[in-house]
């Protein structure tokens, strides 16, 4: 596992300019080679340990040079999108720089949607694709696609390698600009007759481009303004983003919220930031977050966004999210600044360095919290409204998913497991119910909510922190967008875990159907799928199904004791709705489906601190929804 000083040292590497490997200090170095191995040397010199990848015609070349490497582990995926997937999860997990490498045509064009997924939650990639022959593209040529082109809108750069002069050059260029400021990933296309080419292999140690200057000091001013306004505030809440943990700065952030007793809250990449069991950490906020934790912001005066980008998930009607708080604004993106919500103290800069210095002039000043109440009350809201209680239950017959993901999170160590998700129902049950103490080990997929991620990216996590236990929260429709990988996991011996919360249908959209469609469900029921636990074994996989409550405790210590991959098949009702949430456009203070104990541990639907109404009378949508609730 890398630990958390490796990490800082690769970054502080990263923003010198430096490579995380050896760079020129290789037996490589001065030596003539050909573009194929030169390829290879470049990926030796800047450490990469583990690539993910499938062969083919444009990428044969490179591919044999791979054969002689002695450094590099390839994992090779069963599809293309799935190596993206996998190396998008151990980029995650570790904080290094994640691999593909795949040929043109249709092994590029299938590693699009794995781009995406790492474009829009800001992780460092570096995608090398094989093409054709440079005399022949744009002709049309056997497996010609335009990757660059396809893939512009979800890069945060590209290359078109166009001579083997320029090659070590590119390769520095990639990984630098792929791990710094706002990661994301890079695209190298590269002609196959160019890795037949000879050169004399010249690797840089640093580089600087003149157009590409991230900006990591935040403004002191602004800094000096923020302080200021923390320092009045009564009501201050911090909503932490995936920045913090992009830049390891959850202690900056943790010091700040203890210092001044100001709640946090979070997005989905934000799970992490904070340690869950530290009392201030109000966790999801949004659709599907806490009725308290979104009451905290729409009651809240100061809202301290760190690494975040007021998505629509979280901030639902823009109009009246926040709607009695100055807002401080810190990213390291200049473009996220003002995107959403404008703010009062925007300060450009990467988190660490940010909080740090607002959280030394904290100090320097003496600062302490205004106001007791507004943690008191915050608390209290905590207290009332619970995502679950183990005393109710919607179907009381049934395996409840709250309570499996909740009974998984306490049989896991949090100092040794990462939980990965794939996207739906099952992914807002994983982030309501799955406690975590540290970034970095729960990963998901959230900007582009990309199904079939979670388990590649699983796999991808176990060979980048084989000491941790591994667990994939799945869906019984995300799953099948990649099993095949299990093939992979078979065959390399990755012993990932995968628990699949099988409703026999596409959960989130079904609920969708049911609460806003007039339960018009339309192609979203699953009633033919596979039968999970045949589906393992055939991969050589362990496996079990289960579909009583008095099953859930043995069934996941088995899978838990196993060292093999395994497969637990959860079997819960179709009808099944994850609460509380927010509808589509509506304000983030207008919830359906808050438990509220008050009113003996029963679902309500309420607006702010309005009146509430058992949830059966919030709509007409919801009437059959709540005669299933319990009483």
């Amino acid at each position: 596992m890398t630990t958390l000083e490796e990490k800082l040292a690769m970054r502080k590497l990263a923003i010198e300019g430096r490579p995380f490997g050896p760079g020129s200090h290789t037996e490589h170095e001065g030596q003539r080679m050909t573009g194929a191995q030169a390829i290879i040397a470049c990926l030796e010199a800047e450490g990469v340990d583990t690539l993910f990848g499938y062969p083919g015609g444009q990428a044969i070349k490179i591919y044999d040079a791979l054969y002689d490497s002695k450094k590099i582990h390839h994992v090779l995926a069963r599809h293309e999108q799935g190596a993206t997937h996998m190396a998008d999860g151990y980029a995650r997990a570790t904080g290094k720089v994640g691999v593909v490498l795949v040929t043109s045509g249709p092994g590029a064009t299938n590693t699009v949607t794995g781009i995406a997924t790492a474009y829009m939650d800001s992780v460092p990639m570096v995608v090398i694709t094989g093409q054709v022959t440079r005399g022949v593209i744009g002709t049309d040529a056997f497996q010609e696609s335009d990757i660059v082109g396809i893939t512009m809108p979800v890069v945060k750069h590209s290359f078109l390698l166009q001579s083997v002069d320029d090659l070590t050059q590119t390769f520095r260029e990639a990984f630098y600009i792929a791990s710094t400021g706002r990661p994301g990933p890079v695209l190298i296309d590269i002609p196959s007759d160019l890795s037949s080419a000879e050169m004399v292999f010249h690797y840089p140690d640093k580089i600087s481009l003149p157009s590409y200057k991230p900006t990591y000091r935040g403004n002191a001013r602004q800094v000096k303004a923020a302080a200021q306004l923390i320092c009045e505030a009564k009501k201050p809440l911090i909503y932490a983003g995936g920045g913090i943990v992009t830049s390891h700065a959850c202690q900056e952030l943790t010091s700040i919220a203890e210092r001044m007793q100001i709640p946090v809250v979070t997005s989905l990449m934000g799970k992490g930031a904070m340690r869950c069991s530290n009392p201030l950490n109000l966790g999801p906020v949004g659709m599907h977050g806490s009725k308290y934790a979104n009451m905290a912001v729409t009651e809240c005066d100061l809202l301290i966004a760190v690494g975040a980008r007021f998505s629509d998930r979280v901030t639902g009607k823009v109009s009246e999210f926040a709607p009695h708080a100055m807002i401080i604004h810190i990213d390291i993106d200049p473009a996220e600044i003002g995107k959403i919500i404008n703010p009062d103290v925007p300060i450009v800069g990467d988190a660490k360095v940010v909080l740090g210095a607002l959280d030394a002039r904290l100090a320097k000043a003496e600062a302490k919290p205004n106001d007791e109440q507004w943690v008191k009350d915050v608390f209290s809201w905590r207290d009332r409204w619970p995502f679950y209680t183990n005393d109710f239950a919607d179907f009381p017959d049934a395996i409840a998913p709250e309570v499996v993901l909740s009974k998984l999170s306490d049989k896991l160590d949090p100092e040794a497991s990462i939980v990965t998700t794939e996207v739906g129902q099952h992914q807002m049950w994983a982030h309501q119910n799955i406690h975590r103490e540290h970034a970095r080990t729960f990963i998901s997929s959230g900007g582009l909510g990309t199904m079939g991620f979670g388990f590649p990216a699983a796999i991808g996590a176990k060979i980048g922190c084989p000491e941790d236990e591994v667990v994939c929260i799945a869906g019984d429709g995300s799953f099948q967008m990649n099993s095949q990988e299990m093939a992979t996991a078979a065959i390399n011996d990755v012993p990932v875990k995968v628990l699949v919360v099988d409703n026999r249908a596409l959960g989130m959209v079904h609920q969708w159907q049911s609460l806003f469609y007039n339960k018009r469900y339309s192609f979203t029921e699953l009633a033919d799928n596979p039968d999970f636990v045949k589906l393992a074994d055939a991969y050589g996989w362990e496996a079990r199904r289960i579909t009583k409550p008095d099953e859930v405790d043995e069934a996941l210590d088995q899978m838990l004791a196993s060292t093999k991959p395994f497969l637990l098949d959860v079997m819960i009702p179709r009808d099944q709705t994850v609460y509380p949430m927010v509808a589509p456009g509506a304000p983030i203070d207008d919830i359906i489906g808050a438990l509220d104990v008050t009113l003996g541990g029963v679902r309500v639907s309420e607006k702010g601190f309005g009146k509430p109404t058992r949830a059966d009378g919030h709509a007409a949508d919801l009437a059959d929804d709540a005669e299933k609730e319990g009483e």
